[in-house]
């Protein structure tokens, strides 16, 4: 089912049933006012919906229409609806498990969009932050973090040379998903040079998706737990 929204927008409000992952409203470029029309519409039909790459004027005008809103500033992303008060809780459905790295801390906002992501997915989530390989011992407590708490998949995000996903294949039974930011000095190339170097990655079982995209991180790490024998 489409539903048309004032000519502005096309909603696919029933994806979830054929795809298994619910549509999201990408935010970017909308004015608040188109916004809350587009999200008003589909809550006609679904219970919640995920907002992503939001800013400032956009999250005031989703908290002054809708009574049900979980903003995540700094990975500027909210969930509007019933699953909204379920995140606030810190309840998730235990679909599964992802662990989210972060190489550096100016890494966090693209890991931020994974978390809020794959918890509005039904994803439980650990966070290891600032765990990059120009200190590599930092590594050793989330790893094992990881294989007490039986985690699914692991979801790699890093700028600068972009080494993590590929030092964590070579150490883990676990498939990676590696996420390139854009941050970095000059010849990082706004994330083409990370990018790059995750796709060049030399262990096997990494994943890459594009610059900066932690939604579509979270959407694979959902995709991979739900169907995890």
């Amino acid at each position: 089912m489409i539903r048309d929204v004032d000519g502005i927008a096309k909603l696919d409000v029933f994806r979830d049933f054929r795809t298994g992952k619910p549509e999201a409203v990408f935010a970017q470029f909308k004015s608040p006012e188109e916004l809350v029309k587009i999200v008003r519409a589909y809550l006609e039909h679904r219970d919640s919906v995920l907002v992503t790459r939001l800013s400032g004027d956009q999250i005031s005008a989703l908290k002054k229409n809708f009574e049900e809103v979980f903003v995540n500033e700094r990975g500027r992303i909210a969930v509007v609806g019933k699953r909204a008060r379920l995140l606030k809780e810190g309840r998730v459905e235990g679909v599964g498990k992802v662990a989210i790295f972060t190489a550096g801390t100016s890494d966090i906002a693209v890991a931020e969009e994974c978390a809020t992501t794959s918890e509005f997915l039904g994803l439980k989530v650990l966070k290891f932050y600032d765990v990059g390989i120009a200190c590599i011992y930092r590594l050793v407590e989330p790893l094992r973090r990881v294989k007490e708490e039986n985690v699914d998949v692991i979801v790699a995000v890093a700028g600068m040379e972009g080494a993590l996903p590929s030092v964590l294949a070579g150490l883990v039974d676990l498939p990676i998903i590696a996420v390139p930011t854009s941050i970095g000095y000059g010849v990082n190339l706004n994330g083409i040079t990370p990018l790059f170097s995750m796709l060049l990655s030399c262990p096997s079982g990494v994943a890459v998706v594009n610059v900066d995209n932690g939604f579509g991180a979270g959407v694979f790490a959902y995709l991979v737990a739900r169907r995890k024998v």
